[in-house]
């Protein structure tokens, strides 16, 4: 019996862990990338360029090191590839992205230049929330679905 609520114990502190770590807030309203370590934050700027930022276990932005971020994105028969440069405590895209209200996006990130690339893949929907505000993309509501929103019970 003592076993068992050590056991019952161990999984909810675990499960507790789990579900803080998810509830890291995007600084500047964009999409958190959880697929390399340190998290990414994924924003589209106004001037549509594309900006990542680190983030540390707290969600508190961190200065890029030697990452090597590149994104293919938009129409699958012509793909716009993006190269990113350091400015600042982000990196930039050096090109604009390609119009259109919903494009597939291919995000690639190395921790190094030599390291394997972890990839991710969601559809950058610029529809808005109506709960969040922010763009379907990086919807913050606790109902939000992988895809870029699709799903939402809105």
């Amino acid at each position: 019996m003592k076993t068992n609520i050590i056991t019952i114990a161990a999984l909810i502190a675990s499960l507790t862990f789990a579900t803080a770590a998810e509830k890291i807030k995007a600084p500047n309203n964009g999409r958190i990338i959880e697929t390399t370590k340190p998290n990414a934050e994924f924003l589209v700027t106004a001037d549509k360029k594309i900006e990542i930022r680190f983030l540390d276990a707290s969600g508190k932005v961190i200065s890029p090191a030697d990452q090597v971020v590149t994104v293919t994105m938009g129409d699958r028969s012509n793909p716009t590839k993006l190269a990113f440069t350091k400015d600042g405590d982000k990196l930039v895209s050096d090109k604009t992205i390609p119009n259109g209200k919903e494009l597939p996006v291919v995000l690639q990130i190395k921790t190094t230049p030599d390291a394997k690339a972890a990839t991710s893949k969601f559809n950058l929907n610029f529809a808005t929330c109506p709960t969040c505000k922010h763009p379907e993309y990086a919807c913050s509501c606790d109902h939000h679905h992988e895809g870029g929103g699709a799903g939402h019970a809105h």
